[in-house]
């Protein structure tokens, strides 16, 4: 198979990190003895797919996301005019090189650069509980250095993607410096909202929001400085120093509010938003020893400082005074730290892999609405864990078992809570030939509660709504058993599964009446989440070099049960591509229906999505024009179906906007191997939100 592409979409830029093991490829070949598919395009191995890039995928891409499209991974989404990896509508954790990355590092390599990616479904231990890892291998360089800036303008509002990138080689060092800029700016928007309230006496209260109208604005951006000094297998050396910038994150609405109690329409204005900046700071260093052993040590820092709010407004007309004037601001100041060591040993059969971690978040909360009362916040983790993978013939195995120490803590109430949670693991796969491939794997991983799950101060959402956290929320498990099966036909290649999921403690909201008000708190789920899923990813390679069809069809049953409720939910998802390339031109067609997820008592979904694009690639130089939402109307929303508070709401919005790229890559001189960092700490920063309605 030549070309190969999904695509799928969304607004923002995700975040994802963890840790790839994988020793150097001459290493790896030896001890996972490789079963290559279709001479050579799709690498079997027992823990991973390996995608290796053909000369035609590379020639029409001009960045790592435009690869990552031509290679047709089955069931990964993925869309370079709007940033967005996922699969099978979840995350997908981004490794360069075994190290953390975002959507703009992977933006930034060069194709030519990329010699295989690493497509891993069912990640081990070492990935801290990823649902999906994909992992680039960058080969070493051939020029000293390189430069790439692109710009990519909305043609009708202000909305536009903008990066630049350079690498400079010293002797066995290399610097990279570059930045980016994401802007969406009054995008017109508007919600439509219905809801009925149910009182402890039984009688209702139904409002309709009526939308007048409502913007939207994303805008932030982001820059960084790293420093790699690269001794192959033998030490690396890695600094890095960056900082994001939201500078500002608002969705305002307006509508007139009807009540069926006969009362005067209402007036309504509803704003949340948040700004802040991230800097961090990151080093690294890996070193290989005899007998194929290697220890890696990395470490992160992060500091957060910024602010969210809310504010939720009703009036009548002919009153003066407002019915209803809400005002919430959240004034943030908040540090991580993460340290992991991980020891990795390699046969030509098997390999063992054990490590630990330790990160440490402290929170200051000012909320300023509530007269600057301050809340403090403490969460510390540590985590171990060994795995050992065999080969067997046909048949390989890996298995293995961690520990996760989780303990937080509120020094204004005194209230926390501290637990220890074992995390097994197990994958077994079957090969009985080079074109058929049958994986079972059972994975487990827990969840601590977050900030605002957990943050004692009352938010107040409307006139008689409110939201508290639980200071006595547990950290909940999940477990997951996968059968999965690939095979691989002439020009076809497919990926067929089932999955079982279950979280019996998961945290999720639960409603009660407090007197007149309905407060909204977070509970251990007593029964929690259990799902099921079947799924199919083909590919097609339709006209060789000409013509390319994939897609993803996925069905998942549900169950939730909680506190007064036990619900259902079932739903049809997908996606579906199509793409023709020729003579330096590359048109591709796209939709994504989003899945419809069902968590505590709300079932919510999100971009049902489609886009169309055509480029054209000449010399350094690569031009594109496209459109999103060409057909169709954006729609993202959710449905209560909790017995105090019935509601639906849709937020749409005016999608359809078409958009120019230009992009220009320049190479020069001798270049130097790239870091190929393994493991990652987790240092990820939290941050407060001002509940909204």
């Amino acid at each position: 198979m030549k070309k190969l592409l999904v695509p799928a979409l969304s607004l923002l830029l995700p975040y994802s990190a963890w840790a790839q093991s994988e020793l150097p490829d001459t290493t790896a070949a030896k001890e996972l003895e490789e079963v290559v598919i279709e001479a050579p395009k799709v690498v079997h191995k027992a823990d991973m797919d390996i995608y290796l890039p053909s000369s035609s995928a590379v020639e029409n891409s001009k960045n790592g996301m435009q690869l990552l499209n031509n290679l047709m991974i089955p069931g990964l989404s993925v869309l370079d005019a709007l940033g967005t990896i996922s699969a099978s509508g979840q995350d997908v954790q981004i490794r360069i090189n075994g190290r953390q990355a975002t959507v703009n590092e992977l933006r930034n390599l060069l194709p030519e650069t990329i010699k295989k990616v690493e497509w891993i479904d069912n990640p081990g231990l070492r990935y801290g509980g990823a649902n999906y890892v994909l992992n680039v291998i960058v080969a070493n360089p051939t020029l000293g250095g390189s430069l790439m800036l692109m710009a990519q303008p909305a043609l009708t509002q202000a909305w536009g993607f903008y990066r630049a990138d350079a690498k400079f080689n010293v002797g066995r060092s290399q610097w990279s410096v570059g930045g980016y800029g994401k802007l969406t700016k009054d995008v017109k928007i508007h919600r439509d909202y219905r809801e009925t309230f149910t009182y402890p006496d039984g009688s209702t209260l139904a409002r309709t929001e009526k939308p007048l109208g409502g913007s939207a604005d994303n805008t932030f951006g982001g820059g960084w400085l790293n420093y790699s000094y690269v001794r192959p297998d033998t030490t690396i050396i890695y600094v890095g120093i960056d900082a994001n910038f939201k500078f500002s994150d608002r969705m305002h609405y307006h509508g007139l509010m009807s009540l069926d109690d006969g009362s005067p329409d209402i007036d309504l204005s509803d704003t949340q938003g948040s700004k802040g900046t991230t800097p961090a700071f990151s080093a690294y260093w890996e070193q290989h020893f005899a007998h194929r052993q290697t220890l890696v040590v990395d470490f992160r820092a992060s500091l957060f400082s910024g602010h969210s709010y809310s504010d939720y407004v009703e009036r009548r007309a002919g009153l003066t005074e407002p019915l209803t004037d809400v005002h919430t601001y959240i004034r943030d100041r908040n540090q991580a730290y993460g340290l992991e060591v991980d020891y990795i040993k390699n046969w030509s059969r098997s390999r063992f892999t054990a490590g630990a971690s330790y990160s440490a978040n402290r929170n200051r909360s000012e909320y300023r609405n509530l007269g600057g009362e301050v809340f403090h916040q403490r969460q510390d983790k540590a985590y171990v864990f060994a795995e050992y993978f065999q080969r067997l013939g046909r048949f390989t195995a890996t298995a293995g078992v961690g520990a996760q120490y989780i303990d937080y803590l509120f020094r204004e109430s005194g209230k926390g809570r501290h637990s220890w949670n074992v995390r097994p693991q197990a994958t077994v796969t079957y090969s009985p030939n080079q074109n058929h491939n049958l994986r079972l794997s059972f994975t487990s991983w827990q969840s601590a509660p977050t900030l605002a799950q957990t943050n004692v101060a009352p938010q107040q959402l409307d006139g008689f709504q409110w939201q508290v956290g639980n200071p006595d929320l547990k950290t909940s498990n999940s477990y997951m058993l996968t059968l999965r099966y690939t095979f691989s036909l002439p020009r076809t290649y497919a990926s067929f599964g089932i999955r079982a999921f279950t979280s019996p403690d998961a945290i999720a909201p639960y409603r009660y009446w407090d007197g007149d008000r309905l407060v909204t708190s977070y509970e251990n789920t007593d029964g929690g989440l259990q799902n099921i899923s079947f799924w199919l990813s083909p590919q097609v390679e339709v006209i060789p070099d000409w013509l390319m069809l994939s897609g993803t069809i996925q069905y998942r049953a549900e169950r939730m049960k909680g506190t007064g409720y036990k619900l259902y939910n079932h739903c049809w998802s997908g996606d579906a591509s199509v793409q023709v390339s020729h003579w330096g031109f590359t048109l591709q067609a796209s939709y994504q229906r989003a899945q419809r997820d069902l968590w505590g008592e709300t079932i919510s979904y999100g971009e049902d999505i489609n886009i169309i694009e055509l480029n054209y690639n000449w010399k350094n130089w690569q031009f594109g024009a496209g459109c999103i939402m060409p057909v169709g109307r954006y729609d993202q929303g959710s449905r209560s179906l909790n017995r105090w508070n019935r509601n639906e709401q849709h937020m749409r919005m005016d999608m359809r906007i078409p958009y120019i790229t230009v992009s220009w890559n320049l190479q020069w001189g001798r270049q130097k191997r790239s870091v190929n960092k393994l493991v990652n700490s987790d240092a990820n920063v939290d941050s407060s939100k001002a509940a909204g309605r």
